[in-house]
C-alpha cells in the first residue's frame, strides 16, 4: 500500500495526461496536408524580402504535419523579424494565426514593420592621402546611408566594400578596417556608425613579366599603359589586358598583381599568355543593297614574324563591286596603339552611275591622339573609270589625314553613344589638283525602355582644278542605305553638263551605254545630308523603324536641290549584329522621280 494516497493519485493523473498527450501527438503527426502562407501589413519590396526569410514560405503546396505546420508558424515570427532589421525596421512586431482547413493549413501572419531605424553619428575615416585619391573619393561621397538617412544595411555593406575596393584600385593593397561597428539603439530609434580604416604604404608597378608569349622579348612592352615606379593602378591592370586581348596576338591573357614577390612598396606583375592559332580564316555571303548580293573571305596572319608584324588579304565579288586587297602592319613602341600599315588594294565597281577600275597603294601611320583614332598617310590612285558614259584615266598622288571617335554604352545595341568621323586629303596631281574634307557624325540616344532616336548627318566639300580627272570614287553622290534612302545607290547629284551630253546619248542610241541613261549622273564637289530616325522595339529583338533623310550632292551652292527620301523597316538584333530592312520613298523629287527602294543594312549601329 502507497504511504501516501494523495501523491499516488497525483501520479496516476500526471500519467495519464503524459499518455494523452503522447496518443493525440500521434494521431496528429499522422495527419498531413498543404500549408499556405499569407503575408499583410508590409508591401514589395518589404513584403518578397521578409517571405523569402521566413521558412515556411518554402513548404508552401506542399505535405506537412500538423506538429510541422506549428513549428513553422511559431518560427515565422522570429525570422521576419530578424529580415526587417535589415532594411532597418528594428522595432518590428508579429502576430497572427495558424487555421486548419480543409487541405491542410492557412498561415495568417500580420506584420507591423514600425518606424524604420535612422543614422544618427556618422563617422567614416580614411587618412590622407588615400582619401583624396578620385576613385577614394568618390566611393566616401557616395557611402550611404549617412546620417539622418534610413539604415539599409544592404547598403552598408555595399559601402564599406566600395571603399575597400577603391583603395586596392589605386594601390592600397594593406588597406584594412581597424574600427567598423554599427550601433542601435531601439528605444530612440537611431543607429550609429563608426568605420575606420588603416591603409598602409600605397604600392608601386615593379617590373612587368610576360610569360607564354611566342614574340620577342620587348614586344608586348608597347602595350604597358604606365612606366616602371608608378603608382599602382588596378584601371591600368585592366587597360594592359584588354590592349592584350585586342592585340589578338593570345587566346589566354591574364594580368595579376604578385603580391608575394613585392619588394618594399614595388609589386611585380605577372602576365600569364597562351598564343591563339596563327592563321585566321574567313569566309561567308552577304547581301548589301548598294551593291548587291556577293560573297567575300579573308586569311588574317596574326604574327609573320617574332616582332608582331600582321599581314592580311581581303577578297569580296558581289554583283556591283569587286575587291581584293593586302595589308601588312608593322607594331611600333609606345601606349598609343603605334603602328605603320601598307596596302594595295584592286578595286572595280559597276553601278548604274559609274564604272571604275581602280589600284591603290597606300602606306600610312595610325596611332591613338588625344582621344580619336588617327591616320596620316599617302596614297597613290590610278584607274580608268567611266561615268554617265563618259570615259576617263586618272593617276593621283595624295597625303591624308583622318580622325575618328567612338563613345557607346554597348557597341551591340547602343542605347546612348555617337561616332564622328574627319578627313581631309589634297593632291597636286599629276592628273589634276585637288583638295577635299568630309565629316559624318552619328548620335543615338534611347528613351524609355523600347525607344531609339538616331540621328546623322555628313558634310563634304572639294576644290578641284579638273574634276573630269576626279575618279567617282573621290566625287560625292547621294542615295543609297548610308545616305538619303529612298534612292539608289548613288543616284543623287548633278548631271552630266549639255557640253557632254551628246557623246552620251550617242552611246545610249548605239546600245553601248554602261549606265542608266535616263539618269545621267556625275557627282558632285560637295555634300550635304541629314537624317533623323525613330525606332520602337515591341520585344527585346525586333523592332520597327521609321525616318526622313534629306540632301543633295552639288557642285554650286546655287544647284543644291533638296532631295527627301522617308520610309519605314524592320529591324532585327541579330546573332550576328543589327538587321535593319527599309522600305524608302522619295517625296517631291526634283527630277520627278518616284517608286520604292528597299535598303538592307547588316552591321554594327556605329
Amino acid at each position: 500500500m502507497d504511504a501516501n494516497p494523495g501523491k499516488a493519485s497525483l501520479r496516476k493523473t500526471r500519467a495519464g495526461r503524459a499518455a494523452a498527450l503522447l496518443t493525440l501527438a500521434c494521431c496528429v503527426g499522422a495527419q498531413a496536408g498543404t500549408i499556405t502562407t499569407q503575408i499583410d501589413g508590409i508591401d514589395d519590396p518589404l513584403k518578397a524580402a521578409v517571405a523569402t526569410a521566413a521558412e515556411i514560405t518554402q513548404y508552401e503546396k506542399q505535405d506537412v504535419s500538423a506538429a510541422q505546420a506549428q513549428r513553422l508558424y511559431r518560427n515565422a515570427g522570429e525570422q521576419i523579424v530578424k529580415a526587417l532589421e535589415a532594411w532597418g525596421y528594428y522595432n518590428a512586431k508579429t502576430d497572427g494565426e495558424l487555421k486548419e482547413t480543409a487541405q491542410g493549413w492557412t498561415a495568417i501572419l500580420h506584420v507591423r514593420a514600425g518606424e524604420r531605424l535612422l543614422v544618427g553619428d556618422f563617422s567614416v575615416e580614411v587618412p590622407s592621402p588615400a582619401r583624396d585619391e578620385k576613385e577614394v573619393a568618390s566611393a566616401l561621397a557616395n557611402f550611404t546611408p549617412k546620417s539622418g538617412q534610413p539604415f539599409d544595411s544592404t547598403a552598408y555593406e555595399k559601402s564599406k566594400a566600395a571603399v575597400q575596393s577603391a583603395l586596392f584600385a589605386v594601390g592600397y593593397l594593406d588597406a584594412k578596417q581597424t574600427v567598423h561597428k554599427v550601433e542601435v539603439s531601439r528605444g530612440a530609434n537611431r543607429a550609429a556608425i563608426s568605420l575606420q580604416w588603416d591603409v598602409g604604404g600605397r604600392y608601386r608597378f615593379g617590373e612587368v613579366v610576360f610569360k607564354g608569349s611566342q614574340l620577342n622579348d620587348g614586344v608586348l612592352d608597347r602595350y604597358i599603359p604606365w612606366r616602371k615606379g608608378d603608382f599602382y593602378s588596378q584601371s591600368r591592370l585592366l587597360r594592359l589586358q584588354q590592349k592584350l586581348v585586342d592585340a589578338d596576338y593570345f587566346a589566354i591573357v591574364d594580368v595579376l598583381p604578385d603580391k608575394e614577390h613585392a619588394v618594399g612598396d614595388v609589386i611585380p606583375i605577372d602576365v600569364t599568355l597562351a598564343p591563339a592559332p596563327r592563321n585566321i580564316y574567313t569566309a561567308g555571303i552577304f547581301v548589301d543593297s548598294d551593291i548587291g548580293p556577293g560573297i567575300k573571305g579573308s586569311i588574317t596572319r596574326r604574327w609573320v614574324n617574332m616582332r608582331g608584324h600582321k599581314a592580311k588579304i581581303e577578297v569580296e565579288i558581289a554583283q556591283r563591286e569587286k575587291m581584293l586587297a593586302g595589308t601588312y602592319t608593322i607594331p611600333l613602341p609606345g601606349d598609343d596603339n603605334r603602328a605603320y600599315n601598307f596596302g594595295v588594294a584592286y578595286r572595280n565597281i559597276d553601278t548604274e552611275t559609274a564604272q571604275s577600275d581602280t589600284l591603290r597603294l597606300t602606306a600610312n601611320e595610325t596611332r591613338y591622339w588625344h582621344g580619336w583614332n588617327r591616320t596620316l598617310g599617302i596614297n597613290a590612285l590610278s584607274g580608268t573609270y567611266t561615268v554617265a558614259n563618259i570615259d576617263g584615266t586618272s593617276t593621283l598622288v595624295y597625303p591624308e589625314v583622318s580622325l575618328e571617335r567612338k563613345r557607346a554604352d554597348d557597341m551591340g545595341f547602343v542605347r546612348d553613344g555617337y561616332s564622328l568621323s574627319l578627313d581631309a586629303r589634297a593632291s597636286p596631281g599629276p592628273s589634276t589638283r585637288f583638295v577635299q574634307a568630309r565629316a559624318d557624325a552619328k548620335w543615338i540616344r534611347g528613351f524609355g525602355d523600347r525607344q531609339r532616336l538616331i540621328v546623322r548627318g555628313s558634310l563634304g566639300a572639294t576644290a578641284v582644278g579638273d574634276f573630269d580627272k576626279l575618279p567617282p570614287e573621290l566625287r560625292f553622290f547621294g542615295g543609297g542605305d548610308r545616305s538619303i534612302r529612298g534612292y539608289a545607290y548613288q543616284t543623287v547629284g548633278p548631271p552630266l553638263p549639255a557640253d557632254q551630253l551628246p557623246i552620251a546619248i550617242a552611246k545610249c542610241n548605239a546600245g553601248k551605254s554602261t549606265t542608266d541613261c535616263g539618269n545621267l549622273i556625275i557627282g558632285g564637289k560637295n555634300l550635304a545630308v541629314a537624317s533623323a530616325e525613330y525606332e520602337y522595339y515591341f520585344t527585346p529583338n525586333w523592332g520597327i523603324g521609321t525616318f526622313v533623310d534629306a540632301g543633295d550632292a552639288f557642285s554650286a551652292f546655287g544647284d543644291f536641290k533638296t532631295h527627301i527620301g522617308t520610309g519605314f523597316g524592320l529591324r532585327w538584333r541579330s546573332p550576328v549584329g543589327m538587321v535593319r530592312a527599309d522600305l524608302g520613298f522619295p517625296v517631291n523629287d526634283p527630277e520627278g522621280r518616284h517608286g520604292v527602294q528597299l535598303h538592307l543594312i547588316i552591321g554594327p549601329d556605329l
